[in-house]
């Protein structure tokens, strides 16, 4: 973001977040078993999702699942559902 002579951020451009190009090694692919915070509790929406999914599925899984734990469950149920594929 450009800012004016008195330093304060130009009003007229768009704030965004991320790149416009995908930072080489940004771990888009990494294994959720190699993540930092795998091993904290799964996020609220993770949880959501994932109980979206399993239900779809007519699956039940655990509630006490890890970030990564829940990821690969995630990942694996996007794989089988509808609602996934029709996007």
């Amino acid at each position: 973001m450009t800012e004016n002579p008195n330093g304060t951020p130009d009003p007229a451009e768009q704030e965004t977040l991320g790149a416009s190009s995908p930072e080489p090694g940004s771990g888009l692919d990494r294994d959720p078993d190699e993540w930092a915070t795998g091993e904290e509790p799964m996020t609220s929406a993770q949880r959501s999702y994932l109980d979206t999914l399993a239900r779809e599925a007519g699956e039940e899984l655990p509630a006490d699942l890890t970030k990564a734990e829940a990821s690969k469950h995630i990942d694996r149920l996007q794989d089988r559902s509808k609602r996934v594929q029709d996007q």
